[in-house]
C-alpha cells in the first residue's frame, strides 16, 4: 500500500475525483491534512448503554444491547421500495427493528446475534419499532469503542462518506509523518505525537484517549498561532515606513468640518495614531469599539494626515454595500477639502474600473475605498502611505501584505490602521492581536440612542410577531437573526443523544433557521415584505437582499449572523435574536447595535427557552448594560474567547485561515504561554511572553 503524506492533494486518495474534491473544497479541505484536521463536530456516545424500556421513554438516539429474536423477514410495500424486518429484545422488552432496501439484512441478523444498535425509538400504528439504527455485532474479545464521530458537512457529503474518506487517509497515512512540535517539548508537556494524536480524535478508544488527542491539538493551535504572532512582529519591526507629520492644524481643520463635536475618546486615539504615523517605523494599530463609536472618524484623520504629506490612503472592507456606504460617507466628511476619493469594487463597468485604477497609478487618487479588488494585479499605487482595513479580522495578514505591497514606497511598508467593531477584552487582545498596538473608543458619541433589550421564551411569539407588524406598519424595519441557515444544517444536533469533542452534550432540540422563518413568517403575514439573509448565498444575490433592506424595500430582513457586518439602516428599529443562548454576548451586542442608529426608539429582543441558570444570567446582562467592553469582559468571563475568535482566523495565519478549533485562551493559559516560548526560541530570540501576559 502506498503512503500518502500530509500535504498531499486529496486526488491522491482513492474515491476522490473532481466532483468529491470540490464538495470538500467547501469545507476548505484541500489536501491530506486538511482532512485530518477536520475534527469531529460531537460524537455518539455509543458507550452508554440505555434499557428499552428506557430508549422507549425517551425521543433521543440511545445505544441498545439487543439479540436478535428471529430470522429477518422482508416484504415489498411499494414499487421500489421493500422493508425487512425482525424482533430484538434484551431484558427490558422486545421491539422491532426495521430497514429499507437494504438487501443485506439477511445476511448479517441471525437468531441469537447480539448487536450494539444506535438510534431513535419511535411509535408507529401503535408499536414500538427502530428504523434504520446504526449498528455493530457485538463478539468475544471485541471492544467496541464508545465514541462515533460526527463530522461538519456541506452539499454532497453524508457522514458515512466522510467517515470512509477519514478513515481511508488514516490507513494510508505516511507512518513518518513530520514532528511540529519538537519530541523534548511534547515530553515536558505530557504531550503524545500528531500521528497518535489523529488517529485518537477520529477514533477514540475511550475518554482518556480523547483527552490526549485533544490537548495535542490545543498546543499545535496555540503554538502555531504564537508564531504567527512573534513573526509578523519582529518582521514589521525591521522594516521602515513614511515619517508623516500628522500636523496639529490639519488635525484641526479635519476635526472643525465635522458636524459634530469628536468624543475624549476620539481625540485620544487619533492622537495615537499620530504618534505611530510620525515615528518612521511601521504603524500596525487596530482600532476596536462599539459599532457608532466613530471609529471610521479616526481613520479618516489618519488619512487627512497622510494626503497631507502627499501620501494615497486605501480603504479595504470585506462588501461591496459596506464599501460603498464609506465611500458616501468619506466623501461627505472630506467635500471641500480639495481630497480626490475614489470607489473601486468588483460590480463597477471595466471601463470604469480601468479609469480608476489608472487613476490610482498616476497619483489623481488620494484615497480610495474597496473591496478585494484593491488587491488584483490591475492595482498599483503611486505613494501609498495608509492603508485601513474595516472589520479586520475578515482579512488575513497575505490580503493585508499584498495591499501594502502596492504601495510603491520603494521597499518602505504602509502604515496600517484595521477597525473592528467587536469591543475585545485588553487581556485577550494582547493575545489575539499580538503583533498590533491596540486603540479603544470606549465613548460613545452623546445623542446615541440605548437600545432597549429584553429576554423572552417562545410563549411570547404570537405577541412579537404583532410587534413586527406594527413596527412596519409605522414605517419601520425588522432584523430577525437565526442560529443557523436550513433545517437541514442541525438534523443530527435536533435528535440529541450527541457529545461534543470536550464530553459535554450538544444537540437536543432544533434551532430555528432563516431560511424556514422568513418562508413561515412571510406566509403568516402575508402583508409584510419579508427577506432572507444567509452565508451559502453568492455575494451579489447578499448585496442585493442588503440593499432591499436598505432602501426600505423589504419590512423584515430574516438572516444569519453575516449582517453583524452590514450598512447603516437608521429605519430598522426592531432586533430579535432566535436561540440567543447559541449566541455569545459579544457577538449578541453587536447584532443589537445594527439597530437604534437613528432618531427612532429601538429594541432588542432575546428569544430563548433554555432552561439553564448560567445562560439565563448571561442574557440577562445584555438586558441590564450597553457597555461593549463590560459585556466583552463577562463574556470572556462566562463563556471563554470562542466569540471574539473570527471564523477566519486559525491554523495558517499567512493565508487568513487562522481558525481555533479546540484552544480556548481562558482556559489554557498555561499552554498557551508555553507555546509562546517555544515560539520564542523557533523564532529566535526571547519570545516577550512575559510581556504580552503580564496584565492577564
Amino acid at each position: 500500500m502506498g503512503y500518502v503524506k500530509y500535504d498531499d492533494r486529496l486526488s491522491v486518495l482513492p474515491g476522490v475525483g473532481e466532483k468529491r474534491a470540490s464538495e470538500l473544497a467547501a469545507l476548505h479541505i484541500f489536501t491530506v491534512g486538511d482532512l485530518l484536521c477536520h475534527f469531529p463536530r460531537a460524537y455518539q456516545d455509543r458507550g452508554q448503554i440505555t434499557r428499552l424500556v428506557d430508549a422507549a421513554a425517551t425521543e433521543e438516539r440511545c445505544a441498545m444491547l439487543l439479540t436478535v429474536g428471529a430470522e429477518p423477514t422482508s416484504a415489498e410495500i411499494r414499487r421500489g421500495m421493500t422493508i425487512a424486518r425482525f424482533p430484538a429484545f434484551d431484558e427490558s422488552g422486545r421491539i422491532t427493528v426495521q430497514f429499507f432496501n437494504n438487501k443485506f439484512v439477511k445476511s448479517i441478523f441471525h437468531v441469537g446475534g447480539i448487536f450494539r444498535f444506535y438510534g431513535k425509538i419511535e411509535k408507529f400504528r401503535g408499536r414500538f419499532v427502530l428504523t434504520s439504527p446504526e449498528y455493530e455485532a457485538v463478539s468475544p474479545g471485541k471492544t467496541l469503542p464508545d465514541y462515533f464521530a460526527v463530522y461538519p458537512l456541506a452539499k454532497g457529503l453524508t457522514q458515512k462518506l466522510m467517515q470512509k474518506l477519514i478513515a481511508g487517509a488514516l490507513e494510508m497515512l505516511d507512518p513518518n509523518l513530520p514532528e511540529p512540535i519538537c519530541d523534548d517539548y511534547r515530553k515536558r508537556l505530557g504531550l503524545c505525537g500528531r500521528r497518535e494524536a489523529l488517529f485518537a480524535i477520529h477514533r477514540p478508544g475511550s475518554p482518556q484517549e480523547l483527552e490526549k488527542a485533544r490537548n495535542y491539538f490545543i498546543f499545535e493551535e496555540l503554538y502555531t498561532f504564537a508564531l504567527g504572532v512573534l513573526g509578523e512582529k519582529r518582521q514589521r519591526a525591521d522594516r521602515s515606513a513614511p515619517v508623516i507629520a500628522c500636523e496639529k492644524k490639519v488635525m484641526d481643520g479635519f476635526l472643525s468640518r465635522l458636524p459634530f463635536a469628536p468624543t475624549g475618546a476620539q481625540r485620544r486615539v487619533i492622537g495615537e495614531i499620530a504618534a505611530d504615523m510620525r515615528s518612521g517605523r511601521p504603524m500596525n494599530r487596530m482600532i476596536c469599539g462599539d459599532v457608532g463609536c466613530g471609529k471610521t472618524v479616526c481613520a479618516a484623520a489618519a488619512a487627512a494626515f497622510a494626503v497631507a504629506d502627499g501620501y494615497q490612503c486605501a480603504m479595504m472592507v470585506p462588501t461591496e454595500i459596506l464599501a460603498r456606504q464609506h465611500f458616501d460617507d468619506l466623501s461627505e466628511m472630506f467635500e471641500g477639502t480639495g481630497v480626490r476619493v475614489s470607489l473601486l469594487v468588483g460590480s463597477l463597468t471595466p471601463a470604469k474600473k480601468k479609469q480608476v485604477q489608472k487613476q490610482i497609478a498616476a497619483g489623481e487618487t488620494d484615497l480610495v475605498i474597496g473591496t478585494h479588488a484593491l488587491i488584483s494585479d490591475n492595482v498599483a499605487f503611486k505613494k501609498c502611505g495608509l492603508v485601513i482595513t474595516d472589520e479586520q479580522h475578515r482579512f488575513g495578514l497575505a490580503q493585508r501584505e499584498s495591499l501594502a505591497a502596492k504601495s510603491g514606497l520603494d521597499g518602505m511598508l504602509a502604515h496600517v490602521l484595521a477597525m473592528s467593531a467587536t469591543p475585545i477584552p485588553r487581556s485577550l487582545a494582547l493575545v489575539l492581536y499580538g503583533d498590533m498596538s491596540l486603540s479603544a473608543v470606549d465613548e460613545m458619541p452623546p445623542g446615541r440612542q440605548k437600545v432597549s433589550t429584553f429576554l423572552v421564551d417562545e410563549s411570547y411569539r404570537e405577541r412579537m410577531e404583532g410587534f413586527i407588524s406594527k413596527q412596519a406598519k409605522e414605517g419601520r424595519q425588522t432584523y430577525i437573526v437565526c442560529p443557523s441557515i436550513d433545517d437541514e444544517e442541525d438534523e443530527e444536533d435536533g435528535d440529541g443523544g450527541l457529545v461534543d469533542i470536550f464530553g459535554r452534550p450538544v444537540g437536543g432540540k432544533k434551532l430555528r433557521s432563516a431560511v424556514g422563518y422568513a418562508a413561515d413568517l412571510a406566509a403568516a403575514h402575508p402583508g409584510l415584505a419579508v427577506g432572507c439573509l444567509h452565508g451559502r448565498m453568492k455575494a451579489a444575490e447578499k448585496d442585493k437582499v442588503m440593499s432591499d433592506f436598505a432602501e426600505g424595500r423589504l419590512d423584515v430582513l430574516v438572516s444569519t449572523t453575516v449582517i453583524e457586518v452590514g450598512v447603516n439602516v437608521p429605519n430598522a428599529t426592531l432586533m430579535i435574536v432566535e436561540n440567543a443562548e447559541r449566541f455569545g454576548l459579544s457577538g449578541l451586542h453587536q447584532l443589537r447595535g445594527r439597530v437604534g442608529r437613528g432618531k427612532y426608539k429601538s429594541w432588542c429582543i432575546l428569544v430563548s427557552d433554555d432552561p439553564g441558570e448560567e445562560a439565563k444570567e448571561r442574557l440577562e446582562t445584555l438586558c441590564k448594560t450597553n457597555d461593549g467592553f463590560a459585556i466583552a469582559e463577562t463574556d470572556l468571563k462566562m463563556r471563554g474567547p470562542g466569540d471574539f475568535i473570527p471564523a477566519e482566523l486559525g491554523g495558517r495565519r499567512q493565508s487568513g485561515q487562522l481558525r481555533f478549533r479546540l484552544a480556548n485562551l481562558c482556559d489554557n493559559t498555561d499552554m498557551l504561554l508555553a507555546a509562546f516560548s517555544l515560539a520564542g526560541e523557533t523564532v529566535g530570540g526571547s519570545s516577550d511572553s512575559e510581556n504580552i501576559f503580564q496584565i492577564m
